[in-house]
């Protein structure tokens, strides 16, 4: 047994024992990571280079391509690593920065996606007042706000989480350094100080406040789109908002089941699944959804293509 001020590092969990699955893992991981770097950095360049996508809905949809790529690059590299050098060893402060980056861009993510959905709100229910209202100004404080956020909340559950004294050995059951998995390898009851500010902040500010402002956003979307007389104008409108709902839809449902799930159904498999689900598959799938479902992002990155074709 061992406590917190003991331990140099953590042994996270493999994705296989076999030289050949690690490799399959390392490959398939690789994959998925140069996609999600290529996706997001090619919204990023396409925004910037395109004055007339210098907007609100674009300038918001490459902050969230940056928290992207930081939240793949804080789990998958290192989960790479391992597998490629048949460890599974992270240093005790590679952990605390690998959780602290990790709560930081999730929430900001969360954050910011309310932030979109605001936006579309603004966009479709009153768009003569779109303009006054989300001003560069007001964007810029918004965004600055969710990364703000997503910084305070960090620092609170990192240094809670491991200020808790940790003697139930160091074998982390995940394939990253995540809060519940600590928690698990505390050896006082003081850990349900950090369970209960984890369960008291998603309650209060994810459901009572983030997802109702939400749900009462699309309702008022829909109404409006729905009315519209022009059936082309609906399907913009639809092809704006239903990938952002899907994407808000998978983030948040898997965040809050892999914080807020009791105990008695949690398995290593279960919590793998999860993970990956919230940590890995949107900044990979974003890029695709945003720019397959929106026309003007497809044209712009199509010039742009076509015009780094041409000069060479």
């Amino acid at each position: 047994m061992s406590n917190s001020s003991s331990i140099t590092h953590f042994l996270l969990l493999p994705f296989a024992g076999t030289q050949q699955l690690q490799l399959l893992h390392f490959c398939l991981f690789l994959a998925i990571y140069l996609a999600a770097l290529l996706g997001n950095s090619l919204i990023i360049t396409t925004i910037a280079w395109h004055h007339h996508l210098h907007t609100p809905m674009y300038f918001f949809l490459m902050n969230l391509a940056l928290i992207d790529m930081g939240t793949i690059s804080t789990t998958v590299p290192k989960s790479m690593a391992n597998s490629m050098w048949d460890t599974r060893v992270i240093s005790y402060t590679g952990c605390v920065l690998q959780l602290f980056f990790l709560i930081f861009l999730v929430d900001a993510e969360f954050c910011l996606l309310i932030v979109m959905s605001y936006d579309r709100y603004i966009a479709i229910c009153r768009p003569l007042h779109y303009e006054t209202i989300l001003g560069s100004r007001a964007c810029a404080h918004m965004a600055a706000a969710a990364w703000a956020s997503g910084f305070l909340n960090a620092l609170l559950h990192t240094a809670n989480t491991f200020s808790l004294p940790l003697c139930q050995g160091n074998a982390v059951h995940q394939f990253f350094c995540e809060i519940p998995q600590i928690l698990k390898l505390s050896c006082s009851r003081t850990y349900l100080r950090e369970a209960g500010l984890i369960v008291f902040s998603v309650c209060l500010f994810f459901v009572f406040g983030c997802i109702v402002f939400i749900v009462v956003s699309y309702v008022q979307i829909f109404r409006a789109v729905l009315r519209m007389p022009s059936q082309q104008g609906r399907h913009k409108a639809f092809a704006t908002c239903l990938p952002h709902l899907a994407v808000l839809s998978l983030f948040v449902s898997t965040c809050m089941f892999a914080y807020l799930k009791p105990p008695s159904i949690s398995s290593p498999s279960l919590d793998l699944v999860v993970s990956v689900l919230y940590s890995v598959v949107p900044p990979a799938v974003n890029p695709l959804i945003y720019s397959l479902r929106n026309q003007e992002l497809k044209d712009a990155l199509s010039k742009l293509l076509t015009g780094c074709f041409q000069k060479q």
